[in-house]
């Protein structure tokens, strides 16, 4: 019995001080999956950052800066995301960037960001126009 309670508080005393890492490494939500369905969405939404870089710069600098600067810097940004997507769709089974399927992109466009990111800088997906939005934070203040 002696031998019993030794055995069970030198189990109970190695246990207790086991600690487990919990933490998933940084790269685990990045799968090939999510890098073959950011493909697709560069590709097929990608011409959405034309119309909102339009409503950005009407908000900024005025009516006829949307439909001349706006419509060029969505454009390009258009184009970029569509040059990424097909990068994207082409490696999407290969970890390619620094080990992981993260996205290769850190920073795009004039003012650096799509949707504020400060360590990753562009959103993963286009932006959304309208009242469907994932993002939980809003430019408009409501009461």
């Amino acid at each position: 019995m002696k031998k019993f309670v030794v055995v069970a508080t030198s189990l109970i005393a190695l246990v207790g001080f086991a600690a487990a890492d919990i933490q998933a490494p940084p790269g685990s939500q990045y799968t090939s999956s999510r890098k073959l369905g950011r493909a697709l969405s560069n590709m097929l939404y990608g011409f959405m950052e034309i119309p909102s870089q339009m409503t950005i710069k009407e908000d900024e600098l005025g009516r006829k800066a949307a439909w001349s600067f706006g419509v060029v810097e969505g454009t390009n940004r258009a184009l970029r995301r569509f040059g990424y997507g097909f990068y994207e769709l082409i490696t999407f089974t290969c970890p390619t960037y620094r080990g992981t399927y993260k996205q290769p992109y850190e920073r795009c466009g004039e003012d650096n960001r799509i949707q504020m990111n400060v360590a990753d800088g562009l959103s993963e997906f286009p932006p959304e126009l309208g009242f469907v939005t994932y993002y939980r934070y809003g430019r408009a203040q409501s009461y």
